[in-house]
């Protein structure tokens, strides 16, 4: 799709984190039922609860600039979940299925953050400035996501830390 200024690159960009968002509800969740860490199951639930609702925050973006979505390639969302598949797969050790569910997740959402932070800018080049409103309070949603995904991380080393110790005590 060819594009002619910059309202015309906000719409293409803003409809590719809307289809972005809308996939990633589905790997959120898709990861959460693999996740056998119930603090990790939790934690990836909640993330897929609210993508659904940063869906309609973007919905009243596209609203808010009387436009409606396009269709974008999506090919990367995909091959990131073909890949995860794969990978997770061949994790037999569950400490490290936990650590590498958790980068993942982390992965994708820092994707989107660069994605908010790009269109954010954007809806300030073309005047929409509600519309950065939206996009910032959803920005602010993944970076939320992304700390409390560093502490579980931290948390699963930490436990696993504190097993070793405790193992060698005992003996």
């Amino acid at each position: 799709m060819p594009v002619n200024d910059p309202k015309e690159l906000f719409v293409q960009l803003l409809s590719g984190l809307r289809q972005g968002t809308e996939r990633s509800t589905k790997i959120y969740q898709e990861i959460s039922k693999v996740a056998e860490n119930p603090d990790i199951k939790e934690a990836l639930e909640s993330r897929a609860f609210i993508s659904e609702k940063v869906l309609a925050t973007l919905d009243q973006c596209f609203k808010l600039i009387g436009e409606q979505p396009v269709k974008v390639n999506s090919q990367f969302q995909e091959v990131f979940i073909e890949d995860f598949r794969r990978e997770l797969a061949e994790i037999q050790n569950p400490t490290a299925r936990h650590l590498f569910i958790l980068a993942k997740a982390t992965h994708l959402a820092h994707l989107r953050i660069a994605e908010y932070v790009a269109l954010v800018a954007a809806a300030d080049i073309t005047g929409h400035y509600g519309v950065g409103v939206l996009l910032e309070s959803c920005l602010a949603d993944k970076l939320a996501f992304v700390e409390r995904t560093r502490r579980l991380i931290r948390n699963v080393i930490e436990t696993k830390v504190a097993k070793k110790i405790g193992e060698r005590v005992a003996a």
